[in-house]
């Protein structure tokens, strides 16, 4: 069926200003099948069904929105006090002055933009791959886009268990940049690997991150969204898991005018499990979108998406989230949670929690809620000589918790817990 008029002339519009990289090699055809698709979906508009909480005209238009960027130097950068391997983006450009050496046993790290020139590559079966397969039965059109014109990522293989985490840093230096990255992970059978990411990257920036793993591998991942305020992001993490594997990803997100997070998982292999979780804190002008798709389609396999989102002085926040429990995926465990805690009478928080089982044999929940500070909470530690201001901020931070029980590695939960209780003192200051 042909695009409506309108939303045709916006999509070619916007690939008018963009400009194919120049890669004759394996990543040619993906990009050139990416850009088919997109051009047959056209660019997200407010009337698509898993837009229509969410404005993406500041993720399509033509032109960036300018964001200004934040120089405050008052907290040391997050995850600096961790033993880790770090792999810096400057405005979606690889800084190798300001990266560590990218040699490290148990894994093969390159780039994509010098990768992506050899005949033959291991990431040939899993760029665009990924992102191709979550195209159904929902479009994501800017992880297309993200496919097709990628000028830079990461390729990351795992063969065995990577001794410390590596750490994906986003500088954003220009007031108008327009980042589009694309990392390609595969994991080994056996394989583990932590990987971090932080920074606001650029002032809008769209990453794809496609992840295969292999039976019995682990990969765990912990990102920090913020502080630049008025940056606009339009993230993607596409995984498919093998038997016995494990895949936990958890977000941070504190400030940001617009964000939207995306992620769809594919279990196929038994016993294997997923976890997705994310803490919001937005003020003011902040809309945040979670939105989860995850695909049960082996035996025994179990999977959890727990959202937290804290929001005052009119923020928004979104969570869209669903279980796809296919035929002959029996044992399913599936758990949705997703809950709000509204700091005043001004913000909104908007959610679509869907479960689809095809199954008899699975124990599937789901649940959402939006609420306020607990007043009895509140009155107790009050008449225990805690301010009204701190108090808040306990019963916030309590809120939070079970979101952050979600990461495993205890220091990297305390580096969470801290950047959490930093926000919550600076806007009680």
């Amino acid at each position: 069926m042909a695009l409506p008029k309108l939303k045709s002339d916006a999509t070619e519009a916007r690939l008018a200003a963009l400009s194919l990289p120049e890669a004759p090699g394996w990543t040619r055809a993906a990009r050139d099948a990416a850009l088919d698709r997109l051009r047959a979906m056209g660019l997200p508009a407010r009337r698509d069904e898993y837009w229509k909480y969410t404005r993406p005209d500041s993720l399509t238009a033509v032109d960036v929105t300018p964001a200004a960027i934040f120089t405050a130097t008052d907290e040391a950068p997050i995850f600096s006090s961790i033993d880790r391997l770090r792999i810096v983006f400057v405005d979606g450009v690889f800084d190798a002055e300001a990266s560590d050496d990218l040699d490290l046993a148990g894994v093969r790290i390159e780039r994509l933009a010098e990768a992506q020139a050899a005949d033959l590559h291991w990431a040939r079966d899993v760029y665009g791959v990924l992102e191709q397969r979550g195209q159904t039965p929902v479009e994501r059109p800017l992880a297309a886009l993200n496919t097709a014109f990628a000028t830079d990522g990461v390729l990351i293989h795992v063969s065995g268990k990577v001794e410390k985490p590596i750490q994906f840093v986003y500088y954003h230096n220009s007031t108008t940049s327009d980042a589009i990255l694309h990392h390609c992970i595969k994991l080994d059978a056996g394989a583990d690997l932590t990987l971090l990411e932080n920074g606001p990257a650029a002032a809008r920036f769209n990453k794809v991150m496609e992840v295969e793993i292999a039976d019995g591998a682990r990969f765990a991942h912990v990102r920090a969204q913020g502080r630049d305020h008025e940056r606009r992001a339009a993230t993607h993490i596409f995984a498919r898991l093998g038997a016995e594997s494990v895949f936990k990803s958890f977000t941070l997100t504190a400030n940001g005018v617009m964000t939207r997070n995306e992620c769809v998982i594919e279990l196929t292999g038994d016993d294997a499990v997923a976890h997705v979780a994310g803490a919001a804190v937005g003020d003011g002008d902040f809309h945040h979108d979670d939105t989860v798709f995850i695909t049960h389609d082996a035996e025994r396999c179990e999977s959890r998406q727990v959202f937290k989102k804290v929001l005052r002085n009119g923020a928004t926040g979104v969570f869209q989230g669903k279980i796809l429990v296919k035929a002959g995926a029996q044992k399913t465990d599936g758990y949705q949670i997703s809950q709000s805690l509204l700091l005043d009478d001004n913000s909104q928080f908007l959610a679509k929690p869907e479960l689809e089982i095809y199954a008899d044999d699975v124990a599937c929940s789901h649940g959402s809620t939006s609420g306020a500070i607990d007043e009895t909470a509140l009155f107790y530690l009050r008449t225990r000589g805690v301010p009204e201001g701190a108090a808040t901020d306990l019963l916030t931070l309590a809120f939070l918790a079970e979101a952050v029980e979600e990461i495993d590695d205890e220091p990297l939960r305390d580096e969470i817990v801290a950047r959490l209780t930093g926000w919550l003192e600076r806007r009680r200051g």
